[in-house]
């Protein structure tokens, strides 16, 4: 049984599997394309949410957390890259572990990328009835809100809900009716068509990035250099606290891996359109953070709209209803590119016989995964009525980052390819002596800028177990991967990018891995249920 659990996919049988199904999807997207559908995912939540909170944990330092974070998502980026230079189909990093590591690890990261792309797009959904509700006021509170955040009376909005609410016996009818419409509507909009969706997406990036850059120029006349000194006021701590709720804003490059059916040169097209996505957008994050915290004081900052908020603060209220029309705008894009990814990937698994076949149905009229489609915009839409904001959030960028880590290992036990004209070949740097050194030199200069902060993480007690023991692992696999870059010369690209994305997840709260691990005990049951007997490898031995 062990066997059959890792049984893998020859990248080969890969791509001759996916000529066996008929029509296969409408190849219409190039380098540009893939470009956009990166930075309408990435701009999005990261850009006119998380960023305040952000900036409010970190102060202008938050602009090294950024750094950070680009720097760990361009070594996954490349990973990516290669893996879609070999493997040009829909999945992404199921159908990447399904190569690299076997069934078991492909149907783990696929269950965990239903929390990236369907769990995540409810966050963003909430999100953008936020945004919305201010520039159409008249909607009743009960009409605005989920049902949760209500219960709590946490804010005049929710008082207003739960007082005025109609009511069914007992039970008050309160849902956040512009959530539930967007989402309906976005998954109409994918299920029409991939070229209807690149021209939409296209056209609200460049509106999105046309804001952006407003508020930018605007706001650099508003910039108080005092409010940079100090640079970091809370410290590395502190500047760091934040790295796991912004990284789910850097999710763009890999909806665009589930892209490659659809684009026309994928090999070529799909490592441009990521790392360009990916450079352009963490330029745009770090002048905004720089932008931010010159204008306001950064204590200012943990709010859900601060792009509106600062403008609220200088009284520049024209200001206010442009950055509410760009998230909205910036909130449809993101819900759009998630909502197209979701299905492509239980497309890609049906295929292999791990979900019912009709998820791998592409409808004869606009050559798009309908079913697969008409269920996400279900799975998207009924948790609405029953959860909040902050469970999505901290429920959704766990799975996002484990899913990066296989990916970064996966390439690393990848045979050794010879290069090939017009195809991305991921360069090879011999880690050997390079890896340890570097962590060698990285951790003793940390240590001896931070002593303190260091001192902390080994010292494991009931008050501090939950940080400080996430840490402790991350310094074992940091060990483990010195000892293997040594022996086993790895590429020094994928373990820069395992390493650097170990480190992010170490920063998870304890709550953030129960439920992670409660939602893989529920994928591992529809696993063994159905997708170990149904695999279409089962039936070949």
């Amino acid at each position: 049984m062990m066997q059959s659990l890792f049984r893998k996919k020859q990248v080969d049988a890969v791509q001759s599997d996916h000529g066996e199904h008929g029509a296969g999807l409408n190849k219409v997207l190039n380098v540009r394309d893939l470009t956009f559908f990166g930075v309408a995912a990435i701009i999005g939540g990261g850009t006119f949410s998380a960023i305040g909170n952000a900036c409010a944990a970190g102060g202008p330092g938050v602009v090294f957390l950024y750094i950070v974070c680009g720097i760990a998502c361009g070594f996954t980026a490349l990973c990516y890259a290669e893996f879609a230079s070999r493997v040009p189909v829909s999945g992404s990093a199921y159908t990447y572990a399904y190569v690299s590591f076997g069934e078991l690890f492909a149907w783990i990261i696929g269950w965990a990328l239903i929390m990236e792309y369907s769990i995540g797009n409810i966050y963003i959904a909430f999100s953008w009835s936020g945004y919305f509700t201010n520039l159409v006021p008249g909607i009743p509170e009960w009409l605005t809100i989920n049902y949760l955040s209500a219960k709590e009376l946490g804010s005049p909005e929710a008082i207003a809900a739960w007082t005025n609410a109609p009511s069914i016996g007992s039970l008050k009818i309160i849902f956040d009716l512009p959530a539930v419409v967007i989402n309906i509507l976005i998954t109409a909009v994918v299920y029409v068509g991939t070229k209807e969706t690149k021209n939409f997406s296209n056209a609200m990036v460049y509106i999105k990035l046309a804001v952006i850059l407003l508020v930018i120029m605007v706001g650099l006349f508003y910039i108080d250099m005092n409010n940079w000194e100090p640079f970091m006021p809370n410290g590395f701590e502190g500047v760091m606290g934040g790295v796991s709720a912004v990284f789910f804003a850097y999710v763009g490059f890999d909806a665009v891996s589930t892209l490659a059916e659809e684009s026309k040169n994928p090999q070529r097209d799909l490592p441009r359109g990521m790392m360009y996505s990916l450079i352009i957008c963490t330029v745009i994050y770090i002048v905004l953070a720089l932008v931010l915290t010159g204008m306001v004081s950064y204590q200012l900052l943990g709010v859900d709209d601060p792009l509106a908020e600062i403008f609220k603060i200088k009284g520049i209220k024209w200001m206010m209803w442009i950055v509410s029309i760009a998230a909205v705008i910036a909130m449809t894009s993101v819900l759009l590119v998630f909502q197209m990814g979701q299905p492509r990937i239980w497309m890609t698994m049906s295929r292999d016989g791990l979900m019912p076949q009709r998820f791998g149905k592409v409808n004869p009229r606009y050559q798009t995964p309908g079913f697969a489609t008409i269920v996400t915009g279900f799975v998207v839409g009924v948790p609405l009525f029953f959860t909040n904001e902050k469970f999505i959030l901290d429920f959704t960028s766990i799975g996002t980052i484990f899913a990066f880590i296989l990916v970064c290992g996966g390439v690393l036990v990848l045979p050794k390819k010879e290069k090939e004209a017009g195809k991305f070949h991921l360069p090879y740097i011999n880690s050997k002596y390079i890896f340890p050194a570097t962590a060698l030199f990285v951790f003793g200069f940390l240590i001896f800028q931070y002593p303190e902060y260091f001192k902390s993480q080994f010292q494991v007690s009931g008050e501090n177990i939950e940080t400080a023991l996430p840490m402790l692992v991350f310094f074992a696999v940091c060990a483990i991967m010195m000892v293997l870059s040594f022996v086993k010369e790895y590429s020094l690209i994928p373990v820069l990018g395992l390493v650097s994305c170990c480190y992010l997840l170490s920063g998870m709260a304890w709550t953030n891995w129960k439920w992670f691990f409660v939602w893989m005990v529920i994928g591992l049951v529809v696993y063994f249920s159905y997708g170990y007997r149904k695999s279409k490898l089962a039936t070949k031995v």
